[in-house]
């Protein structure tokens, strides 16, 4: 996963395809996001569950624990050290999801810069990903040092590159279990290793390379490449 993504609905949609009865607490506002070409750093509506209530939240994408100030923050951490690793001790407790509408990947086609492939579910709909991360909640206020970092998983060759990760994306019932507090570690840990959504579920094209320009927004940045234009 290269590092950028698209947040274009808004929260509400993202509740629709998460399908949670619980009770909402927004604090993102009721618009759609419409953030097309979105970077680490950014601020991105996460979703955690406090006791009985659903809460949404604007977090920076981006965490690092407050003894590792000699390295930038991670964006992604792998699935497969996650759970057992020091780095992410403190926060793998505290589960999220991001909602988010595709993201992206560049891959190298042997031309003057890398092409650019986005990626997206075939059916159209919210890409559920499972994360971690700090950020409010009734043990702790908003802090500078909030943040979250998406779960990768290997692509295993399946996706675009086979270089590449992907985030691991969860189906809409697990994602509530991913969220709900009761859910044992252990259970959660063997969700993001076993229970992501297969490669079959997705689809990608390539896009622009407009994309790679973080001050560019707008929908035509999500549109395939027409063939005829010159990379």
């Amino acid at each position: 996963m290269c590092g950028r993504l698209s947040q274009y609905d808004g929260i509400h949609d993202f509740v629709a395809a998460l399908s949670m009865a619980n009770p909402l607490i927004n604090n993102t506002g009721d618009h759609r996001f419409e953030r097309y070409n979105t970077a680490p750093t950014t601020q991105l509506a996460i979703f955690h569950q406090e006791g009985e209530y659903l809460h949404a939240d604007m977090v920076r994408w981006g965490w690092r624990p407050h003894w590792a100030k000699d390295r930038a923050a991670p964006i992604n951490a792998r699935v497969e050290k996650v759970a057992h690793g020091p780095f992410f001790r403190a926060i793998w407790p505290h589960r999220a999801i991001i909602a988010i509408n595709n993201w992206f990947e560049w891959v190298d086609e042997g031309g003057p810069k890398k092409q650019p492939y986005l990626i997206r579910r075939r059916d159209r709909s919210p890409i559920l990903c499972a994360a971690i991360g700090q950020y409010p909640n009734a043990e702790h206020e908003p802090s500078e040092h909030d943040g979250f970092v998406i779960i990768t998983a290997d692509s295993a060759g399946g996706m675009v590159d086979i270089h590449d990760r992907r985030p691991v994306v969860l189906s809409p019932e697990l994602a509530r279990e991913w969220l709900d507090p009761a859910t044992p570690k252990e259970r959660a840990e063997q969700m993001v290793l076993l229970q992501g959504e297969s490669t079959e579920a997705f689809e990608w094209f390539k896009v622009d390379c407009a994309i790679g320009n973080v001050r560019n927004q707008g929908a035509e940045l999500i549109e395939p490449l027409l063939k005829n234009k010159t990379i």
